[in-house]
């Protein structure tokens, strides 16, 4: 039957450091049908019953009375498996469900029947108590408005202080996108089952669904991935025999007048993220470096090596603008962030240099609203489907991107994308971005893999966050040091 379910993320962290496939509803459809149709026995239905009704005990084992809210297709067939296990099992078991016999298929079908026969108590109405809750309302099924009575039972679900367990996705939910309808299930556990969905770890995804648990149940037809979840990456062992000049080279460009704060936060976090030396070229002439950081080098272009990689527009305001049109044409490797994107933004010329740039030298960091600038569209469109934007950046500027937010992309010409698991709130305060632009430049010195430093660069990034002290504020020059 079932196997264990593998918790992957918890409320506020990640739980699981491999790597994982991430497929669309569309492609888990695609695995589901040919089970579906199989005389397979257990058949996919009765192992996701199982699975859930096991990881809900798992969660809650002193719970007595479990409200098991059921929709119209195979999501509420998996709470029908669910609800005879726990009756089985001496729980007290309400499913709620409205929908006609006419609207289920063959196998739950079979579950409603198992169910009744398990002695199971059925009713439309939400009750008035309940120890632990089960949402197996809509899952991947497509979203459409709920009806008054769906809507109803999921505001109990959430105005109730019982937890929540949602079956595959938390109903109102988008599994491709991480949008959220109007009315959602606010869940406090997720498993998903057959497959990881990229909606569950990327723009409002994690904050629906809780702690992430997967159970990849016995499926016989597996397809290809859409996405892949980043996993930790393995940091190569420093040999004893080596120098500073065998760990890369960063300069940082960027700092104008008012704003030297973030290109120091940039060099910092690249000193902090292994690099072996620093360059600093601050665009306000007026700035020196701080006593607290004198490994940091304070020079010019002319004055780097040719063969750094250079991040450039942290608090670049416009000043950074008379540097691109050099820094695109001749850089080695090159991490443009912030006011970098912003002046590349305005000018078509240089957007032609950057795409024109030799493949895998060139990693750009947008945040949703730079991506817009850089794409012409709204941040609304950008947030509305962060894959595709990703890939979008990416086909354009012909480079890696990683598109920061809740559940960073990154993506790169041609490569499947992924998304990054690390990182919560307190990531949501000034200079953190620099800290991650000056932590990929290290890690892009080192390797010279732009995909693989920008996906180490982020979950290092993000994982840094996860680990502060509850009791502290995360600041961004905290957060540079902590590396």
């Amino acid at each position: 039957m079932a196997s264990n379910s593998e918790r992957i993320t918890g409320k506020y962290c990640v739980a699981s450091t491999r790597w994982h496939d991430l497929h669309s509803c569309a492609a888990t459809r695609q695995m589901e049908l040919p089970a579906a149709a199989s005389n397979s026995r257990p058949s996919l239905m009765q192992q996701a019953g199982l699975a859930v009704a096991q990881l809900a005990l798992a969660l809650a084992p002193h719970a007595r009375v479990f409200w098991i809210a059921c929709g119209p297709g195979n999501n509420g067939g998996d709470g029908f498996q669910a609800a005879q296990h726990l009756q089985n099992w001496g729980k007290a078991v309400l499913v709620s469900t409205s929908a006609p016999a006419t609207s289920y298929s063959t196998d739950a079908l079979r579950a409603l029947g198992d169910a009744r026969a398990a002695g199971v108590c059925f009713t439309e109405q939400a009750p008035e108590y309940f120890d632990f809750c089960i949402d197996a309302l809509f899952g991947i099924g497509s979203l459409r408005p709920f009806s008054a009575l769906h809507c109803r039972w999921i505001e109990r679900m959430c105005d109730g202080t019982a937890p929540v367990l949602s079956i595959d996705l938390p109903s109102g939910l988008n599994g491709d996108t991480g949008n959220l309808s109007l009315h959602h299930v606010q869940a406090d556990y997720t498993l998903s089952l057959l497959t990881l969905k990229p909606g569950l770890f990327t723009q409002a995804g994690r904050d629906a669904c809780g702690e992430i648990w997967f159970n990849p149940l016995q499926p016989e037809n597996r397809v290809a991935a859409d996405a892949r979840l980043i996993g930790q990456a393995t940091i190569p062992q420093r040999l004893h025999a080596s120098h500073k000049g065998s760990y890369g080279d960063v300069a940082v460009v960027g700092g104008a007048a008012g704003m030297t704060g973030a290109a120091l936060l940039a060099a910092n976090a690249a000193l902090h993220g292994g690099a072996g030396r620093v360059y600093v070229h601050l665009l306000d002439a007026r700035a020196s470096a701080p006593a607290a950081a004198p490994e940091l080098m304070l020079r010019s272009a002319a004055q780097w090596p040719a063969q750094a990689t250079v991040v450039a527009g942290c608090g670049g305001g416009e000043a950074i603008a008379d540097h691109l049109p050099a820094l695109l044409q001749n850089a080695q490797q090159l991490v443009l962030d912030a006011d970098a994107l912003n002046q590349i933004a305005n000018a078509t010329p240089w957007q032609v240099l950057l795409s024109q740039r030799v493949p895998g030298r060139t990693v750009i960091t947008p945040h949703p609203l730079e991506a817009a600038r850089l794409l012409g569209c709204s941040t609304e469109e950008i947030q509305g489907n962060r894959v595709e934007a990703a890939q979008a950046l990416a086909r354009r500027f012909q480079c890696v991107v990683v598109l920061k937010g809740s559940g960073s992309v990154i993506c790169s010409p041609g490569a499947l994308p992924h998304i990054n698991p690390t990182g919560n709130a307190r990531l949501a305060t000034a200079g953190t971005g620099d800290v991650l632009a000056g932590l990929l430049g290290a890690h892009f010195a080192n390797t010279h893999d732009a995909w693989g430093a920008a996906c180490a660069a982020v979950y290092q990034h993000g994982l840094t966050a996860e680990r502060w002290s509850s009791s502290s504020h995360l600041t961004a020059a905290a957060l540079a040091n902590a590396l």
